[in-house]
């Protein structure tokens, strides 16, 4: 009998042991756990709001096509957003909606050839307002102006000719009257964790907070 309880005591010291063993292996392995799982979080977030991203764009450069003789671009940009949880678009996000018509009046330095901005539209309903990468209503110089009227359109563009402002975008690709519509859709994504220094000058890679995609149709 007293063997046994010899046995059972020194099995109960061991199990206390071992469970103190794990105990500090755990505090010492899981703030490098965590350094690995956040990186991988961030990563997958970062995917996930590109994807959404692009499918906002590409839908809404189909739709800008089809319906913007029939419903408002602000309707258009609207259903768009709706359809991007888990992103909050109205406070991290912008839609813009570029026009872009082909004309053949080239100046003498082949100038505006082709890809001329004849409307552009900016979501009313975002609060981030990063420029648009086509071409920028409002810029210095431009003699445009946001309107006032809720329709998020560019104000003092004129009709397509010499005097539109051109893009690289679609260049030499347009016939002379076809349109084109440009979907670019931001938002920034801030990282649980940013770029990590390893010591020894190595540093780990940070991703950007700033993301965008681009269609047209």
């Amino acid at each position: 009998m007293r063997a046994t309880k010899v046995n059972k005591s020194a099995s109960t010291r061991g199990r206390r042991r071992q469970r103190g063993v794990a105990a500090i292996e755990m505090a010492l392995l899981l703030p490098l756990l965590v350094a690995i799982a956040l990186p991988v979080i961030d990563f997958a977030r970062n995917i996930q709001a590109q994807m959404i991203l692009i499918n906002v764009s590409r839908e809404g450069a189909n739709l800008s096509s089809r319906a913007s003789l029939t419903y408002p671009m602000q309707t258009i940009m609207s259903s768009l957003t709706a359809t991007t949880p888990p992103l909050n678009m109205t406070a991290n996000g912008m839609i813009y909606i570029t026009e872009i018509v082909g004309t053949n009046n080239c100046d003498s330095n082949g100038n505006n050839c082709t890809g001329v901005v004849v409307a552009q539209y900016r979501w009313n309903g975002g609060n981030y307002f990063p420029a648009s990468q086509l071409w920028s209503c409002a810029s210095s110089g431009s003699g445009t102006s946001w309107a006032t009227d809720g329709s998020g359109s560019c104000s003092g563009l004129p009709s397509a000719g010499s005097t539109s402002p051109s893009v690289a975008l679609l260049q030499g690709q347009l016939s002379n009257g076809q349109t084109a519509y440009a979907v670019e859709s931001f938002y920034t994504l801030t990282p649980l964790i940013g770029a990590l220094n390893l010591g020894f000058g190595v540093t780990t890679p940070g991703l950007s907070p700033n993301l965008y995609a681009m269609a047209v149709f």
